[in-house]
């Protein structure tokens, strides 16, 4: 299947891999670049040089075309902009900010530039900066959300917009990915569906939680503070969203309560003091696979799906 997406990025499959914190490392990106998707590696707040290991480790698993997301937010976002420069890497994906200042940049290094955006304001500030299409996230998926759900936001994204429009956000078959074509989409990213694949090296307390989970196990917190998120209910969630609804309870300490929480779910398996990011489709994943197998399971339902129908994706 070939749309706007697949020729802009030279993939197989209209398909991208969430860049997920702590999770999207080199095993898994390379094994979804083999798949025909595109591959993403999460810089979330490392620095250069450990961005750059992951990055030298994937060219050495795949051959294929795969990418970096740059959480804008980041205390090394400035180094870690100029390495994936320098690296020249094939696509760079962007989330929680503008990356206007760095547009110029990627481009003279022939990056090929998506940001994650989850309003039409953003939308179309980014294409005015010249990036090459953009990520419409709404706010069923996991981790940073926006408000407005993918139903909402892609068709008006597409209005909004001349360059092509991926969608994200309660996406994890092909039936979402058909549905993300009605909208005007050209594509989709995926993050839940990738968090069991058999080459993620996320804990197995985190895959179990997803894999147990049912259609209303996710809840978002951190409104308060200005970056809500979505994860699976635990304990954790629990706790923070009974601090967070206390206007006696400080941000400082809020804040405070939430640092290393994403780090001890994927790496340690902590069931206590985790927070298990996963977006609302975390009900529909039932089973660990490869990420070929996800892939080509998710095509093969669209192509089923979409027999005798002429869309121009």
């Amino acid at each position: 299947m070939q749309t706007k997406l697949t020729r802009l990025l030279g993939i197989e499959h209209p398909i991208i891999q969430g860049g997920m914190a702590w999770i999207a490392d080199a095993s898994l990106a390379s094994a979804v670049s083999n798949a025909g998707g595109l591959g993403i590696i999460s810089a979330m707040n490392a620095n250069a040089d450990w961005v750059r290991e992951e990055i030298r480790k994937c060219r050495t698993l795949t051959d294929k075309p795969f990418g970096v997301n740059i959480m804008l937010m980041s205390p090394h976002v400035e180094e870690v902009a100029k390495m994936v420069a320098e690296e020249k890497v094939p696509v760079v994906t962007t989330g929680a900010g503008n990356p206007s200042r760095f547009v110029k940049m990627w481009k003279e290094a022939g990056i090929k530039i998506l940001p994650v955006v989850a309003s039409t304001a953003l939308a179309k500030m980014v294409e005015r900066a010249g990036v090459d299409a953009v990520i419409a996230e709404g706010g069923e998926s996991g981790g940073h959300v926006g408000d407005l759900t993918t139903m909402a936001l892609v068709p008006q994204v597409v209005d909004a917009v001349k360059i092509p429009v991926v969608a994200a956000g309660g996406i994890g078959d092909g039936r979402g990915m058909v549905a993300a074509f009605a909208l005007g989409a050209c594509g989709v990213q995926m993050g839940t569906r990738f968090l069991v694949a058999n080459e993620c090296t996320v804990s197995d307390a985190y895959k179990k939680k997803v894999l147990s989970a049912k259609d209303i196990s996710t809840m978002v917190t951190g409104r308060r503070l200005g970056h809500p998120v979505r994860a699976i209910k635990t304990t954790y969630t629990n706790a923070y969203a009974k601090l967070e609804a206390d206007s006696n309870y400080p941000d400082e300490k809020l804040e405070e309560f939430g640092v290393g929480s994403l780090r001890k779910a994927a790496k340690d398996g902590n069931t206590e003091e985790g927070c298990f990011l996963a977006g609302q489709i975390a009900g529909m994943v039932s089973r660990e696979q490869p990420a070929k197998e996800i892939v080509d399971e998710v095509m093969a339902e669209a192509e089923k799906l979409m027999e005798g129908v002429k869309w121009d994706v």
